[in-house]
């Protein structure tokens, strides 16, 4: 795990100064405090920068930028390639000699033997630029499930890109533009869709995709893997829980090879305690494992699991209680850290989780991300769909007429806070559009009509629905007998997941210089989780079920099929309307240089912010998205 940048004059006359470079590079010493290389092309047209944070082959041979026998081929390179052994046997019976034990270096020759179609060939986390000198080619890749992050950017012939956005801002020819439609986005997502961002003309290179741009050409971008597959409906519920149990055992297996300490995070939940017993089974000796908990709020810990698990183990467990102490100081950190923001509460105690590992002496961990989506875990996915499969289904065939009139009503009658959430769904139904817009909505469009001023309304309208259309189209159109609940499996797999999740997990573990994995993410469980029919994932009712059963001897029983608790920040208490912590966010947003834009109608956020404080009603997640929104624009302007 690493931290990479570069600049390519594509079209421009300039050169690269090693220097702005190397200072652009080391934005990301946190990402990479293990060393750093540079290298500049012959012609002086292109850079790459690496910072690195050694976790297989730790001596010299694997520092980066890396490059061939030849110099011909150049490669700057985050993250891990788990079948990497595999790959470097094929390719020395080819005849590649290789100089390192590194993952990296078979990339570099994986590339001079199949070209740019190597990269499918690939199980890992990864993001990665080669050069190809002869070619004067520039090639990046982003791994199939958007681990790890690659933004990259283009003005006046230049072609920027790094693992973070400050790698990209540190150039002193970058011109800094805040993207407001992107400000939208945000309000609505608590994170910026792939592939825009908060800044004009920076983008992400989305998950599974491949980017290549030629000296004097233009970037072109294709898509080289798609989860979606058949559903099986020939899958037995043994047949599939017997998969399932394998291909988790051989990804978890597979995500620990290391030459550093490693051991995992633990809450107490399903999945982070099948990572740490498969992961204990395989060491055979006792795994480090990790856990957070609120202090004074005892329902937000998951410690009597955690410790039951960790004995049932023998693991060497360590522990981290968090107050509104750690919140503040945490909130002082957020606006650099996050220079791509996350509105989601969960970054508060993963980052103070990181940084006990870390200062625990482990530099890798896996986690649990990913099986709640693939493996239907939330308990709102059952609530969709009963509200599909109950009511949705029937209202929708409805003629417009018709919707507008309940949609109307609703206006009339529904008027307490509380029922906002129904007169969106009412208003969605009115529009025609899609109902399941993922599981971490902050503000809705009928409460963007008010948060947003008329002068933003009339420039960028307020409803973020096409980033959504767009997936439901994709998902119709890839699978056409799909049901509603493998279309919410694709949405959240192609935005909540890499746009929220992982990019918080990358955000916050790599902003303590640790490297977190997800075996639940591996792709061969992933596709086979597309596959399984979605009756077997909730079955009478129970999320999850074929995992359940998949590890069944695994883990205790009672963690098997205790209600989810989720890992979260225990905000509502600290945000509870007696409380100061209050009074402080709010200053925040009302103070932040945010306000001059002219975006945002502070008056309806006062409404908001009474009604969390005076009517009981729970506004939490929407405060804190615009806490965040605010840290980070005056952080970056």
């Amino acid at each position: 795990m690493c931290g990479i940048n570069g600049i390519f004059f594509y079209k421009s006359g300039k050169e690269v100064d090693a220097r702005e470079l190397e200072r652009a590079r080391d934005t990301l010493a946190h990402r990479g405090p293990d060393g750093a290389g540079l290298y500049v092309s012959k012609n002086k047209k292109l850079g790459f920068g690496h910072r690195r944070l050694s976790i297989i082959d730790l001596s010299e041979a694997g520092k980066q930028p890396m490059t061939n026998e030849r110099g011909s081929v150049w490669i700057t390179f985050n993250g891990e390639i788990y079948n990497f052994k595999e790959l470097k046997a094929e390719l020395e019976n080819k005849g590649h000699i290789f100089r390192s034990l590194t993952d990296t270096e078979v990339i570099v020759h994986g590339y001079e033997e199949f070209g740019f179609d190597f990269v499918k060939r690939l199980n890992g986390m990864f993001a990665f630029a080669i050069w190809d000198e002869t070619k004067k080619i520039l090639f990046a890749a982003r791994d199939h499930m958007g681990i790890k992050p690659f933004y990259y950017a283009m003005q006046n012939g230049v072609f920027y890109f790094g693992s973070e956005l400050k790698a990209i801002l540190e150039f002193r020819d970058f011109k800094k533009e805040l993207d407001e439609a992107g400000v939208s986005h945000y309000l609505t997502f608590s994170t910026s869709p792939a592939p825009g961002t908060l800044f004009r003309n920076i983008y992400k290179l989305p998950p599974a995709s491949v980017l290549a741009i030629k000296q004097g050409g233009e970037p072109e971008i294709s898509e080289y893997w798609n989860p979606v597959c058949p559903e099986d409906k020939t899958i037995g519920e043994n047949e599939a829980a017997r998969r399932v149990r394998e291909l988790l055992e051989a990804s978890i297996h597979l995500q620990m090879v290391s030459d550093v300490p490693f051991g995992c995070f633990l809450s107490g939940g399903i999945d982070s305690s099948t990572n740490a017993s498969l992961m204990s089974r395989a060491l055979g000796k006792p795994v480090e494992t990790f856990s957070v908990g609120a202090k004074h709020f005892s329902k937000y810990n998951e410690f009597d699991y955690s410790r039951v698990m960790a004995k049932q183990l023998g693991a060497n467990s360590h522990e981290i209680l968090i107050d509104e102490s750690h919140l503040f100081e945490f909130m002082e950190k957020f606006g650099k850290i996050a220079d791509d923001p996350n509105g989601d509460q969960v970054c508060i105690p993963l980052y103070w989780l990181s940084k006990l590992t870390r200062d625990s002496g482990v530099k890798m961990v896996q986690i649990g991300e990913g099986s709640d989506e693939i493996f239907f875990g939330y308990d709102t996915y059952i609530k969709a769909f009963k509200l599909y499969n109950r009511l949705w289904r029937f209202l929708e065939r409805l003629p417009a007429a018709g919707k507008q009139i309940l949609c109307s009503t609703g206006e009339t009658f529904l008027k307490h806070p509380k029922f906002e959430f129904y007169k969106e769904y009412l208003r969605r139904l009115a529009e025609n559009e899609e109902p399941y817009w993922g599981n971490a909505v902050a503000w809705s469009t009928y409460q963007k009509e008010k948060l947003l001023t008329a002068e933003f309304k009339e420039k960028h309208g307020s409803n973020s629905y096409g980033i959504i259309e767009r997936l439901h189209n994709e998902m119709k159109k890839r699978d056409s007998n799909s049901d509603f609940l493998r279309r919410l499996l694709f949405v959240e797999l192609k935005h909540r997941l890499p746009e929220l999740l992982l990019t918080r997990a990358d955000k916050m573990t790599m902003a303590n210089s640790i490297e977190g994995r997800v075996p639940f993410l591996d792709r061969r469980l992933v596709e086979f989780a597309f596959q399984i029919p979605s009756g077997l994932k909730i079955k009478n009712g129970i999320p999850k079920y074929i995992l359940k059963k998949a590890v069944h001897g695994v883990i205790p029983e009672n963690i098997i099929w205790r209600k989810k608790q989720g890992f979260a920040a225990p905000l509502s208490e600290w945000l509870r309307p007696d409380s100061p912590t209050v009074s402080k966010l709010v200053s925040i947003i009302e103070n932040s240089g945010l306000r001059e834009r002219n975006i945002i109608n502070y008056d309806y956020v006062r409404w908001i912010i009474n009604s969390h404080q005076r009517n009981g009603v729970n506004q939490n997640f929407r405060i804190w998205n615009l806490v965040t929104l605010s840290l980070w624009y005056d952080a970056w302007f």
